[in-house]
């Protein structure tokens, strides 16, 4: 009894700091994710290791992202502190620091990399974030005309996404 309680409490702290689960509430990270996935989100490695380009996070939203009342957002980092992020090249890719991305893995089928132009610097301690299903989702791009243009601070992060964990048949590695 005091082991399966000692468990528990073990699992709860690790919970809190750690690894806290999610529910996907929109369409904007599809293929990526879909409405209704239940992912795990690592809360500490980016503490660590920093935040990258391509991964997929939840940010607190709060005043930000936030439509339908929704408190956090799933986003994907397309550029961190020091990036020059500009849609679009001659080609309509996104290029980051000149080079453009190969957004085949994850760019929602049939949408373009963005149909709002933009050029950002981005400064250190911010991200611009965008969704993979870009004609449906509500990122960086929203705010270009707001305070901070759209450059959303690394303090609102809540974590990398790890995987999705439910449903099962979705049981998958998020990258």
């Amino acid at each position: 009894m005091i082991t399966a309680a000692v468990l528990l409490g073990l699992l709860g702290v690790v919970r809190l700091f750690a690894l806290s689960p999610f529910s996907v509430p929109t369409g904007s990270m599809r293929p990526t994710l879909e409405p209704g996935d239940h992912v795990l989100v690592d809360r500490v490695s980016h503490h660590i290791r920093g935040v990258r380009r391509g991964d997929v996070v939840v940010v607190d939203g709060t005043d930000l992202l936030v439509a339908g009342g929704r408190r956090y957002v799933v986003k994907r980092v397309l550029g961190v502190g020091g990036d020059h992020v500009v849609c679009c090249d001659d080609q309509g890719r996104l290029t980051v620091n000149g080079t453009p991305l190969d957004e085949r893995r994850y760019l929602f089928p049939g949408d373009a990399p963005s149909q709002v132009p933009f050029d950002v610097t981005v400064p250190a301690s911010r991200l611009w974030l965008l969704g993979d299903h870009r004609s449906r989702s509500e990122d960086s791009r929203a705010l270009l005309g707001q305070p901070g243009g759209g450059l959303i601070r690394e303090d609102r992060l809540v974590g990398r996404v790890l995987a999705v964990v439910w449903p099962q048949a979705r049981w998958q590695r998020v990258r």
